[in-house]
């Protein structure tokens, strides 16, 4: 089965050149993208029960208009345990404040913060606990 990674950011650049390393890779996933964080919560609400369409990582920004990361995190919360399968969460920001790495840490269902730019070094360590 190949991955599915989610890539959640209304930076248009960001979702091209991150598309970008994840071909350049040579990994075989499906990527999914959502331009706000409401069409993404929509889609996991509505592909709930649905293990072949939710993906198995989550690359999320925080900084957002209408719904930030912040906000789809605890939209999301409770939907993860009814998820068929499990989905790991990372925060990507290019925010180095001490503050928001510091609140991501405290939330048990996020698996890391990344701090952009988005490196394939960066894809490669979130996906290794998907090869074991």
């Amino acid at each position: 089965m190949n991955p599915r990674i989610c890539i959640i950011d209304d930076d248009k650049i960001y979702q091209f050149t991150t598309k970008k390393i994840i071909a350049n890779a040579g990994i075989t996933v499906e990527v999914l993208i959502f331009s706000d964080a409401e069409n993404a919560l929509s889609f996991f609400q509505e592909e709930l029960d649905n293990v072949s369409q939710l993906p198995d990582i989550v690359f999320l920004d925080i900084n957002m208009p209408f719904m930030d990361g912040w906000q789809f995190l605890e939209a999301v919360e409770p939907l993860l345990s009814k998820f068929p399968k499990p989905i790991r969460i990372y925060l990507v920001s290019s925010s180095v404040d001490d503050a928001d790495t510091e609140r991501a840490a405290k939330i048990p269902y996020v698996s890391g913060y990344i701090f952009k730019p988005f490196t394939k070094e960066k894809l490669l360590d979130s996906l290794a606990h998907l090869q074991s």
